[in-house]
């Protein structure tokens, strides 16, 4: 459903984004994929060596051709099993604050609304991730896992 003139639409609705015909989040993409992530991903046929990278101790989206691999005609192949941090987008964690914000890259942000769940969801997801680049180095996933 598209929020009325004024209003703001959920985070994890991507409306702005479709209304607008908006990917540039979609382009050179560093997000990080959650080992969740990973297997919903390949539940749907994909396999890991296609859409992902291993960049240090973590996981990424790979880029080809310098967007998303899941990037399509415009669209998302896997919008319905996107990555967590896909879902959150445009709300990120700056660093430098220790707070989050929202994407000053992305044009829309304006249009989403944040709600506490939302900043809530962000910190459980930066500390899984932060768990697993640490179990990484101990135990990596294998392309085949």
């Amino acid at each position: 459903m598209t929020p009325k003139e004024g209003e703001k639409s959920a985070l994890d609705s991507g409306s702005p984004c479709l209304e607008h015909g908006c990917v540039d989040c979609c382009l050179e993409t560093e997000m990080p994929l959650t080992r969740v992530d990973m297997r919903r991903i390949t539940r749907e046929g994909f396999r890991l060596n296609d859409f992902a990278i291993k960049v240090g101790a973590e996981w990424r989206l790979r880029n080809s051709s310098g967007h998303c691999f899941f990037l399509s005609g415009g669209l998302c192949r896997i919008y319905s099993h996107r990555p967590e941090g896909c879902r959150l987008y445009p709300l990120v964690y700056n660093e430098d604050t220790g707070k989050s914000t929202m994407d000053d890259l992305c044009p829309h942000r304006r249009e989403f609304e944040t709600e506490k769940e939302d900043v809530a969801s962000l910190i459980r997801l930066i500390r899984r991730l932060e768990k697993e680049a640490e179990k990484e180095g101990k135990h990596p996933l294998k392309p085949g896992d």
